[in-house]
């Protein structure tokens, strides 16, 4: 896999050596339980994948390459390079300013904005309209759009359905950058609507079978569907897409769901159903799967409870925290500075949407067991922060050295 140009205060002397030692044990990732560390009374089970992925990487090299080969120029974002305070923090103070925030408010307008200014297309990608407006002041965005491969593989698959006469669902949160892009992308080719959850999928399903009245629909998808869409013939044949942070066991039962809504409503023989329903089950993230199937691995390991770290707008890490959710308490932190003390920690709440602090939150026993994951656009040195903090909260424990020269001989 290609090796990217990152600053190396997001690399980890803990977590970045772990991830290696796990690549070269494990090079067809066949193997996901977790990593052990074992501090003496306290120890950590580590997620077998986590961190930044591939589009990650790839989006703060050309950022960062962007600021080092235009000085004096402004430098601009469309919105958050990726959803973590720290990088888009760092980038903020070398002076590159964001444009929109992460919902698509302006915050600049574009009559401030000039051709000989830089703009860096954040990893989520953009929208039709976005490039034609960039296009129009003279912005060339091609040397820094830093769109995801795995987003653009989405689009061209919205496109190939679309270009069959299928319809595209796409899964996503209609609010979130990606999903606005995937949107303005697949409606160039093809009626497109969003469904943002498996509700929303039933509700749609109520429209394909006419079981509800078609004026309704554009109640309820307000937002949600491209123009001229008509639910009487634009649900006869359709395919499934999906933001690709979204939980992936979600988008496939999205996907079977309605595959089998058509199957009933058509009286499809098997080798009937791909005249209604599109097969698209390669627009998954491989980083997403990842990171969950690691994540579901993880959990099959008793713990007192997990810790995730992550931006608190980061679709793909808010899915890891409902996993964990599910079996044992699990704090939401962005960063160390989360934990105020052995007693206090800071964290998110993904119902109420705000932080609240939790007391008492390391229990008084020994040793203490802990689950540690992160989202995929979380740093190394994130990770090792959070892990250091707990650590230091404990006497008589193992060194550093000590636990990666155990974890060096057991994956060597």
């Amino acid at each position: 896999m290609k090796s990217f140009n990152i600053p190396e205060y997001y690399r980890s002397r803990i977590i970045s050596p772990l991830k290696e030692f796990r690549r070269k044990r494990d090079k067809l990732k066949r193997d996901f339980t977790p990593t052990v560390l074992d501090f003496g009374p306290v120890r950590f089970f580590i997620a077998r994948h986590f961190g930044f992925c591939y589009g990650v990487e790839n989006a703060i090299e050309i950022a960062y390459k962007a600021i080092a080969e235009n000085p004096g120029k402004r430098i601009f974002l469309l919105s958050e390079m990726i959803h973590n305070p720290d990088v888009n923090r760092d980038l903020q103070d070398r002076g590159v300013q964001f444009i929109m925030e992460t919902s698509g408010r302006q915050l600049i307008p574009w009559e401030q904005i000039g051709p000989d200014d830089v703009v860096v297309i954040p990893a989520f990608g953009t929208t039709l309209e976005t490039q034609r407006k960039l296009a129009g002041i003279g912005v060339g965005i091609e040397q820094y759009d830093t769109t995801c491969p795995f987003v653009e593989k989405v689009w061209n698959k919205a496109h190939q359905i679309g270009q069959k006469n299928y319809t595209v669902v796409v899964h996503g949160k209609p609010s979130h950058e990606e999903t606005r892009a995937t949107f303005s992308h697949s409606k160039e080719s093809a009626p497109t609507v969003i469904v943002k959850d498996m509700a929303q999928a039933r509700r749609l399903a109520t429209y394909l079978t006419g079981e509800s009245p078609t004026e309704w629909f554009y109640e309820e998808f307000k937002g949600q569907f491209s123009e001229g869409f008509s639910p009487e013939t634009d649900l006869q044949r359709i395919g499934v897409v999906n933001q690709t942070t979204m939980l992936a066991s979600d988008t496939q039962g999205i996907a079977d769901y309605l595959k089998q809504v058509m199957i009933r409503q058509y009286n499809l023989l098997p080798e009937e159903v791909d005249s209604r329903f599109a097969n698209t089950r390669d627009t998954l993230c491989y980083a997403t799967n990842d990171n969950q199937d690691s994540t579901y691995a993880l959990l099959d390991h008793p713990a007192d409870f997990a810790l995730v770290a992550g931006g608190y707008n980061s679709s793909n890490t808010s899915h890891l925290v409902e996993l964990c959710e599910e079996k044992l308490p699990t704090y939401f932190i962005e960063t160390e500075q989360k934990i105020l003390s052995r007693e206090l920690i800071r964290h998110f709440d993904l119902q109420t949407k705000q932080e609240v602090v939790t007391e008492n939150f390391l229990p008084g026993r020994q040793p203490v067991t802990i689950l540690l994951t992160c989202g995929a656009s979380c740093p190394d040195a994130v990770v090792e922060g959070i892990l250091m903090k707990i650590v230091s909260f404990f006497e008589n424990t193992r060194t550093v050295e000590e636990v990666m020269d155990a974890i060096e001989q057991t994956y060597a």
